[in-house]
């Protein structure tokens, strides 16, 4: 069982139970978070558990020690039957060894430093579950001409300890600090505990970021930028950095993906968006919510896209990337194509990448429509009406679903007139056959 598998919900609630371990609870929490993990991987919940409620036992703060003094006998009765009896029933009981009772200060003191050391453990779980940390300055955005930079304050203040890192939520002396300073690593799976010499530190992640973008640019082979990219997200999670420049690389791994046709590597980077964002750290919300909704609808995922679409604030839906989402979905809703292929013409940011995905679906099904309305009609028709790049693009989409009939097939492409009653005959079979089940690569 992969940790790349697990959920993010999972793998915050594991990074927060290592946070709360101690020397003194480590290794019974650790037994305990592997039987949970493995419990839940068995009965298939990863993905349903609200891991954020879960509580280990182990880790749940002990009982303050109570003494009763009031029945305690002094050394010098211990010879007698009610002694004997009582000593009797603590073997019975299998009891710790007893201690000096009498020395009352000594009992105060030491459960005055239980309380201490409870109420530590308290205060971290508390913080570790907050929202994100202080960001420090970021790179310029790879597909955006804004030269602004981040500088969010932490919203809980400076740690204590001065070897704290700002940018790791929940920091404690277990955090993997990096100490490896080449640029580029390839992405390896993580089969042992990481290793500080094997892990870049912050400063260097954001030299990758730099050097990777301006590789993208001069036309590197994209399976190159990928591994480095999963590689840089690697480092940053096994450190628990989760500021505005882990957005930043997120989003911009997502974009590229997107661009190369990568759905696997697209998906994974908006699960990871939507837990970062929810954590309230700033990024391009507003372009990615767009994202999510062209995703649903390319999946045909009606019921979740309602739940999410009625869950957005006035202010996303005044968003113009979010509302050209919208108009996608009223146009799917309605069946007006052409409404739809005039937003899929001018899709903003990068929608008309996962528009790429499922307006070939849409073009058939518009196809349907078109050849039981005409009897004839211009393939110059066909090829406005249906934002197709080509006259050449429009007739091999016809010929590629059986609908490739014209009344005048020897004439030139502009002058072409498709015989739509011979055209539309096949086509709700080959759209049966092609577009009934939707695959999302990289679905999470």
């Amino acid at each position: 069982m992969s940790s790349d598998a697990w959920p993010p919900q999972l793998k915050d609630w594991v990074a927060k139970c290592l946070g709360q371990m101690t020397d003194i609870n480590r290794q019974e929490a650790q037994a305990e978070l592997r039987q949970v993990i493995a419990d839940a991987f068995a009965a298939h919940t990863l993905w349903t558990t609200d891991w954020a409620g879960v509580q280990l036992k182990a880790l749940l703060p002990q009982p303050i020690p109570q003494f009763n003094t009031a029945n305690l006998k002094r050394k010098g009765h211990e010879n007698s039957p009610n002694t004997k009896k009582a000593k009797k029933a603590v073997k019975t009981n299998h009891s710790t060894p007893s201690i000096d009772h009498n020395d009352r200060a000594a009992l105060d003191k030491r459960a005055q430093r239980f309380q201490r050391e409870h109420d530590l453990e308290r205060e971290k779980s508390r913080v570790g579950g907050q929202a994100a940390l202080k960001a420090n300055h970021s790179t310029s955005h790879l597909f955006s001409n804004s030269n602004s930079r981040y500088a969010s304050p932490s919203p809980f203040g400076q740690s204590d300890d001065p070897e704290a890192d700002p940018n790791v939520i929940g920091w404690d002396r277990y955090t993997i600090v990096g100490t490896a300073t080449e640029i580029f690593k390839d992405y390896l799976r993580l089969t042992s505990d990481p290793k500080p010499e094997q892990i870049r530190p912050y400063s260097v992640l954001q030299q990758t970021l730099l050097e990777l973008k301006r590789r993208f640019r001069e036309r590197t082979p994209y399976h190159w930028i990928c591994s480095q990219f999963k590689s840089l997200r690697q480092d940053l999670t096994v450190q628990r950095i989760k500021n505005e420049f882990t957005v930043q690389v997120y989003e911009i791994h997502g974009r590229i993906a997107l661009e190369c046709g990568d759905m696997v590597e697209y998906n994974q980077c908006q699960a990871t968006l939507k837990t970062l964002y929810e954590l309230g750290i700033p990024g391009r919300v507003e372009e990615f919510t767009a994202y999510h909704i062209l995703m649903l609808l390319h999946g045909r995922n009606r019921t979740e896209l309602n739940l999410y679409v009625g869950q957005l604030s006035p202010k996303l839906k005044a968003d113009p990337a979010v509302q050209h989402a919208l108009n996608v979905q009223r146009a799917l809703a309605m069946g007006n194509y052409h409404a739809l292929f005039e937003l899929y013409s001018s899709s903003p940011n990068m929608g008309a990448y996962i528009m790429d995905h499922f307006v070939a679906r849409e073009r058939a099904k518009a196809l349907m429509v078109i050849t039981k309305a005409y009897k004839t009609t211009p393939l110059t028709f066909i090829h406005h009406e249906l934002a197709f790049d080509s006259l050449e693009q429009a007739c091999d989409f016809l010929a590629d679903h059986s609908a490739a009939h014209f009344a005048n097939p020897g004439s030139a492409d502009g002058q072409k007139i498709l015989d739509c009653k011979l055209a539309g005959a096949q086509l709700p079979q080959v759209f049966e056959e092609r577009y009934r089940k939707v695959l999302i690569k990289g679905a999470i």
